[in-house]
């Protein structure tokens, strides 16, 4: 780089007279483009290549991952991927794209000037992406909004880091806020219940209510991770507001990853416990992810399914996740709405700051 160029990415066009707007980026993990395995070998590059994710010393472990883990689970990942792909592409995408397509809808609904983008944090349709997408089209003000109800420093950290990433290459920052986490929000808690009661409804109730958590390295509760007090705290919310007693659900962990400990009990071998000791049927929800993805579809209704019933359990059922139901898009627009309080974001107030615009023009000696 010449020492007289810049560090900053370039800007867009500056236009006088531009109104400032606002913008919602809601973000998600993300997914390979294909279920094939160098699609998948791209993506869990990335992904497994972020130091928020996997805390172990930094060289030790990329000599793992491209030694070992790149070379041999890309193959086996792929196969998971397409069994649980659709004809639109991956289910995370596909949901995700839905749930921002919604969230722009009933915001415009209730008069709010604002553009809903999604971002995934890893593979296409990259945070920083948007965010340059957002600053062409003149956005001044940048709601940050993760689909992860539960904070983690291994989730939604890390999409923030990627936001402070971007942020250090551009000259001029729209103006940025943060929504860490909706865990114990009563909107939440009341859209996954009736997910759960809808379900019911149709199909009865079981003699256990599983609830199925994304997995993190136990380390990291003991050094400050709120996500295991969070994940807890959703569950018992769930548990009051569905009427069930302690031994009528139970909070497990799943998607666990090498040889370390990490939050117990694990998933799967609770519900081999469960089939073996007599328990006919197990619901298995899991509240920490707000689309159905690899980790629901075929982890848990697949493999998780299969483990249960080869154990002598008689009746599996998956409840699926929120991903377009009413209640949920409701429950996301007003927490949208929440953390956009004191910025300009009605359609009145546009109207109003383009005529205050114009008198100030007018006043310097604008023309008509």
């Amino acid at each position: 780089m010449s020492p007289f160029s810049s560090p900053f990415a370039n800007e867009p066009a500056f236009t006088h007279g531009q109104v400032p707007r606002t913008a919602v980026l809601y973000c998600n993990l993300g997914t390979p483009d294909s279920p094939t395995a160098p699609d998948v070998r791209r993506f869990l590059a990335e992904f497994l290549g972020d130091p928020r994710v996997v805390e172990i010393p930094r060289l030790l472990w990329l000599m793992i991952l491209h030694g070992i883990i790149l070379r041999t689970r890309p193959a086996k990942s792929a196969a998971k991927y397409a069994s649980i792909w659709s004809t639109d592409g991956s289910p995370l995408k596909v949901w995700t794209d839905k749930q921002a397509k919604l969230l722009q809808g009933w915001l415009a609904q209730r008069g709010h000037d604002v553009q809903v983008r999604y971002a995934m944090r890893y593979g296409s349709t990259s945070i920083a992406s948007q965010l340059d997408a957002l600053k062409a089209a003149g956005t001044t003000r940048v709601l940050i909004l993760p689909a992860y109800p539960q904070y983690s420093a291994t989730t939604t950290a890390s999409l923030f880091d990627a936001v402070y990433h971007w942020a250090g290459r551009t000259r001029c920052i729209p103006e940025l806020r943060f929504v860490n986490h909706y865990h114990d929000d009563p909107r939440y808690i009341a859209a996954l219940a009736g997910r759960v009661e809808k379900y019911w409804s149709g199909s009865g109730h079981p003699d256990v209510l599983v609830m199925s958590f994304h997995g993190v390295p136990e380390r990291t509760l003991h050094l400050g991770d709120p996500y295991h007090c969070e994940c807890f705290k959703t569950a018992r919310l769930l548990a009051g507001q569905l009427g069930l007693s302690k031994d009528q659900f139970k909070v497990t962990f799943q998607s666990r990853l090498g040889r370390a400990k990490w939050l117990q009990p694990y998933t799967e071998p609770s519900l081999i416990a469960m089939g073996q000791a007599g328990v006919k049927r197990v619901d298995v929800v899991c509240p920490a992810f707000t689309s159905d993805c690899l980790e629901t579809l075929e982890e848990i209704n697949m493999e998780a399914r299969k483990a249960f019933l080869h154990a002598g359990g008689k009746e599996f059922h998956y409840i699926p996740c929120l991903n377009d139901d009413p209640a949920w898009i409701t429950a996301l627009c007003n927490i949208t709405e929440q953390h956009l309080g004191g910025w300009p974001t009605m359609a009145t107030d546009r109207t109003a700051i383009l005529a205050a615009s114009r008198e100030r023009a007018l006043a310097l000696g604008a023309s008509q």
